[in-house]
């Protein structure tokens, strides 16, 4: 018998983890929250602040969001430790820098003077997004599954997803038919789109409903946490250890324990007694989980039907302190740099979503941190292609000297958790190598990249890869495998989805919720 017992154990610390955790112990399931051996967003070298992925909050226009946080009573709050974007973000290319406001008479002269000969094509297109996500607001609104797999959810889910747009095999070129091939315009739109989705697939192959909610994810008004992830980690985490949950965020399961076909719990790291628990929920992908019970209850179903995902790429991040002197007042908190002749990409040239940081902001800030600036570049790289882990952190650099001339006179740091290369120190103003044992809350070695899928076949609707209930019976999935097509919003709707099933697993709690239910926020 297992010397501990919880309701359910979450293994991750991603957004889909952390708020499927606070949705159940705020629904009274004592729930335990296991990090898994994921970092935390940050790391230090020497009292400055490096990250190891970006941190811009692109879901919390989704409904879905919006849902979590009424039902956690947090949304005032929220609001208060937030601030909007203004501009919401820019694009740089070798002929145009171009900045989207949320002011929309703003962002119209934009387009007259940038894109005036397609200037009614831009008025056409929002009007179909703002339509497009108008009615995929009113569906995620419902408390509905997605992807759904029973008859029931399927019922449910159905009768709204029947009446979204966009979901009949459509894709990019259709929604962006209009505009000349090769129109910067198109740039704007889809470039955006491609960073915020977690899917490997060209930006082209997107279905065009996964264009409107991504882009719309990025020009509906974007709020920002001072700290970033790292403060939404702590905001979740509150949450969960007031309604008594327990979060070991440096903790991991090593295996899961399987009885009769079915989850029972999970052996943790250090310890010889496993830990039980109604279910296990984790925001990694299916073949992990059942890497972790050894291939043991696994289903027949599973083994025939699981989707193949393959992670085709990932997310090269490199972390640059500088001299706030090297950049140019109008650059935008967060921008995409086209590097020039972007109409023939080189692949030692990649395109580059770079966001800008106060490195006063976070706590212990070394002394010079009101004089210096965190740059966080974010690349695509795919698994195979020309370029390779070892160029990746020359070549993001290569894009950002064409946008920062003057970037090289005011490094003061320069590295990426990716490639296991040495940190770049400048700050006595050459280069110092500096190996990586030296480097706080990072590993000596090469961490793995954030992982963008390619999924054979595609699940519901062409948004979905893995479904919400794991290969193993009592698991469940609430990752960016399950719906990679809508990036942040999918896991926001992949969690709360995963916390309807379990709440209804369960009659007592769904009773007692039915008579402590209020719409206002207490």
């Amino acid at each position: 018998m297992p010397s501990r017992y919880y309701d359910a154990v979450i293994l991750g610390r991603s957004l889909g983890a952390l708020a499927t955790a606070a949705l159940l112990s705020r629904r009274d399931f004592r729930v335990l929250v296991l990090g898994q051996g994921q970092g935390a967003q940050t790391y230090r070298f020497e009292g400055r602040v490096l990250c190891r992925r970006t941190s811009t909050l692109l879901g919390a226009s989704s409904p879905a969001f919006r849902r979590i946080l009424q039902e956690l009573a947090y949304s005032p709050q929220f609001r208060r430790r937030t601030q909007a974007l203004d501009p919401m973000f820019g694009v740089v290319s070798e002929a145009r820098r171009v900045e989207v406001p949320p002011d929309m008479e703003l962002f119209a002269r934009e387009v007259d003077r940038e894109y005036p000969e397609v200037r009614q094509l831009v008025d056409e297109l929002y009007a179909t997004l703002a339509n497009v996500n108008a009615s995929a607001d009113a569906a995620f609104e419902r408390d509905n599954v997605w992807p759904p797999a029973t008859l029931w959810e399927r019922f449910e889910t159905g009768r709204v997803s029947y009446s979204l747009p966009l979901l009949r095999g459509e894709r990019t070129t259709d929604l962006l038919g209009k505009f000349p091939r090769g129109h910067a315009f198109r740039d704007l739109v889809q470039v955006p789109a491609q960073f915020a989705s977690n899917l490997a697939a060209n930006v082209e192959q997107l279905p065009a409903f996964a264009l409107a909610r991504l882009h719309g994810a990025w020009t509906r008004g974007i709020v920002s946490l001072p700290q970033g992830e790292e403060e939404l980690v702590e905001i979740f985490t509150e949450r969960i250890e007031a309604q008594g949950g327990v979060c070991r965020l440096g903790g991991r399961a090593r295996s899961l324990v399987v009885r009769r076909g079915v989850a029972a719990g999970v052996i943790e790291d250090g310890e010889d007694e496993p830990t039980g628990a109604d279910v296990v929920i984790s925001d990694q992908y299916g073949e992990a989980l059942a890497d972790l019970s050894g291939g043991e209850g696994v289903t027949k179903a599973a083994r025939r039907d699981w989707p193949r995902l393959t992670a085709e790429a990932g997310r090269f991040v490199v972390s640059v302190v500088v001299r706030k002197r090297a950049l140019p007042a109008p650059l935008a908190p967060i921008t995409f740099i086209l590097p020039k002749g972007a109409g023939r990409r080189d692949p030692r040239r990649p395109v580059v979503r770079l966001e800008r940081l106060d490195c006063a902001l976070f706590p212990d800030a070394h002394p010079n941190a009101r004089d210096e600036a965190l740059l966080i570049a974010e690349t695509i790289l795919p698994a195979r292609g020309a370029l390779t882990l070892l160029e990746a952190r020359e070549a993001v650099l290569s894009t950002l000297r064409e946008t920062l001339p003057f970037l090289d006179e005011h490094l003061v740091l320069v590295d990426s958790p990716h490639d296991g290369l040495p940190l770049y120190d400048y700050s006595s103003g050459a280069r110092r190598d500096v190996d990586r044992i030296h480097l706080e809350g990072a590993s000596p070695a090469a961490e793995p990249m954030e992982r963008l899928w390619s999924v054979n076949p595609m699940g519901y609707l062409d948004l979905g890869g893995e479904p919400l209930r794991g290969p193993i019976p009592g698991t469940y999935l609430v990752g960016k495998s399950v719906l990679p097509a809508l990036g942040q919003e999918g896991e926001l709707i992949a969690a709360s989805s995963v916390a309807r099933i379990v709440t209804h697993k369960d009659r007592a709690r769904q009773r007692m919720r039915r008579q402590l239910w209020s719409k206002i926020e207490t």
